[in-house]
């Protein structure tokens, strides 16, 4: 039997952004792009040029290798043409491949929100599609408040929806803005859009405001369209937006979907998407949720005892899929394989293969395991995870010892008798036989630290020249002024490549060094892999 092919479209950077407490810079977006597309969606919606600096900043370069990227913006105003609308051009004139327009689709929002006719709102809606046919850009329409709209207006709903198709839209995304469709709902009101258009050109964006997003979003897809939108965890403004990180695995998973329905992402790739949630809440400083459906540190946790033994005998007692089919892992006193098996999987992806009978994986997990009671989290710092790894099993090279380090922030007069606050580190390292020590300033203790510390590394120095220090994340795991501290800090070179190394101390500056010493560790071991497959210094 043929399936149907269902496209995911993320809106992690557009929509997602308008949750409360969440500000993305420059390099978070670019960042979370490498997350996106290690997952394999098909469209990812990295915001509204012209809205903002960074926006206008992050489009202003393609940014994708696989996905569709995409810009959202607004349909043109009324009173002016598509060609004469700041908003629509600077979407057309950005380097996404897509475009998503927002349109209003609820007869009473036009009215009151808009002030404009009925009429005015559909020849905007017209326009707005035609001239970015015109301007090769793949065009979406998110039909926002679609449900209430057609619940208060059937007829004009579905006039906008054929609107679009007609002018030539790729996508109509009908939206649930406000979150309190149920799924019922949006099952009866999809079959009657499928009367005007078809569900390969029809997607669904739903919100959480009843914890339904998902269920609403499992209902469209049965119902027939081929488009779903949410973000990672589900971020989103008030409540949130559908979840991909659930919806994902049970349209790839659940025979319901599985059968009838083919998406872009493979086993492999899936196999992922524990590590990048998480990835994704360390990004975001905060906690990942324990009790996430397929991929929270509880979703294959059982405690009792009763249950521990029916799992014993038969895994799927109470687990309804393989926790490794997602990269999770099994949490039950009687056995530790799945996190053995999670463990070579991540193994693999540094080119260091085990056996499952190797004894050294033993010592690895245990290491592993004791380091994250303790505050460290390998889901989100892979590099460190890769230096670590090579600790344990004997096999990571002895670059540099650090001797001693210092960093002092002081308070000072200037000749004109200004206050000026200068930060100053030392560190000293051995390099061989030979003792090196640098002195530098920076903007504040780490900076300084990190200048100090890549200033001198001997014959190693050539190998860290393009090194960069892109962004520095603290988060406190116990509350107080002394409470354990643990630091992510993101590195990039010359290559584009991008790591993440963890330190965790109740010294921020402790921390921040551990996390700065593996970065750099962990580059060194990217160039004496590279030396090894050229056979000539790098």
């Amino acid at each position: 039997m043929t399936k149907d092919r269902l496209y995911i479209f993320d809106t992690t950077l557009r929509d997602g952004a308008q949750t409360a407490g969440i500000e993305f810079s420059l390099e978070d977006k670019i960042s979370i792009v490498t997350l996106l597309e290690q997952i394999g969606v098909d469209y990812i919606e990295g915001g509204y040029p012209g809205a903002n600096p960074i926006d206008t900043e992050f489009f202003s370069q393609q940014r994708t290798s696989r996905a569709t990227f995409t810009a959202f913006g607004m349909t043109k105003r009324v009173g002016r043409s598509a060609a004469n609308d700041p908003g629509v051009q600077g979407i057309l004139n950005s380097r996404a491949d897509a475009a998503c327009f927002v349109a209003k689709t609820w007869d009473h929002q036009v009215a009151t929100a808009l002030e404009i006719s009925l009429e005015d709102n559909l020849a905007n809606l017209q326009e707005t599609v035609l001239a970015s046919v015109a301007a090769g850009k793949e065009t979406l329409i998110d039909c926002e408040h679609f449900f209430d709209g057609f619940k208060a207006n059937p007829d004009y709903a579905l006039a906008c929806v054929k609107t679009a198709i007609e002018a030539g839209a790729r996508w109509v995304v009908l939206c649930d803005t406000n979150g309190g469709t149920m799924p019922s709902e949006v099952a009866a009101i999809v079959g009657q859009v499928l009367a005007v258009a078809p569900g390969s050109k029809l997607g669904i964006h739903a919100h959480d405001d009843t914890g339904q997003a998902v269920a609403n979003t499992l209902a469209a897809v049965q119902a027939g369209v081929r488009q779903i939108q949410g973000t990672l965890n589900g971020i989103g403004e008030r409540c949130g937006n559908a979840n991909l990180v659930t919806l994902i695995p049970t349209l790839v998973l659940k025979p319901a979907f599985a059968d009838k329905l083919e998406t872009g992402i493979d086993a492999a790739r899936l196999a992922r998407i524990t590590q990048i949630s998480r990835a994704f809440d360390d990004r975001l400083n905060r906690a990942p949720a324990r009790q996430a459906p397929y991929v929270g540190a509880s979703a294959f946790a059982t405690k009792a005892g009763i249950h521990a033994s029916a799992l014993a005998k038969d895994f799927s007692s109470y687990e309804h899929v393989p926790p490794e089919s997602v990269g999770n892992e099994r949490a039950i006193m009687v056995s530790q394989q799945a996190g053995k098996s999670n463990l070579l999987t991540a193994l693999a992806r540094h080119d260091i293969v085990l056996a499952k009978d190797d004894p050294r994986l033993e010592s690895l997990l245990a290491t592993v395991k004791e380091r994250e009671a303790i505050g460290y989290s390998y889901d989100g710092a892979d590099a460190s995870f890769a230096v670590l790894a090579r600790r344990v099993l004997g096999t990571l090279p002895d670059f540099f010892q650090v001797e001693s380090y210092r960093a002092s922030v002081e308070l000072r007069h200037n000749a004109r008798g200004e206050e000026a606050i200068v930060t100053e580190a030392v560190v000293k390292i051995r390099v061989e036989d030979e003792l090196l020590m640098s002195v530098a300033e920076g903007n504040g203790p780490v900076n300084a630290l990190d200048l100090a510390l890549r200033k001198d590394l001997g014959k190693y120095s050539r190998d860290i020249e393009d090194l960069e220090l892109v962004d520095f994340k603290v988060r406190i795991l116990d509350g107080g002024t002394g409470a354990v501290t643990r630091v992510l800090v993101e590195s990039r070179d010359g290559t584009g490549e991008r790591w993440y190394t963890i330190g965790v101390s109740p010294n921020i500056i402790d921390a921040s060094f551990e996390a700065l010493y593996e970065s750099i560790t962990y580059k060194l071991l990217k160039a004496a892999a590279a030396q090894a497959t050229t056979g000539t210094p790098v």
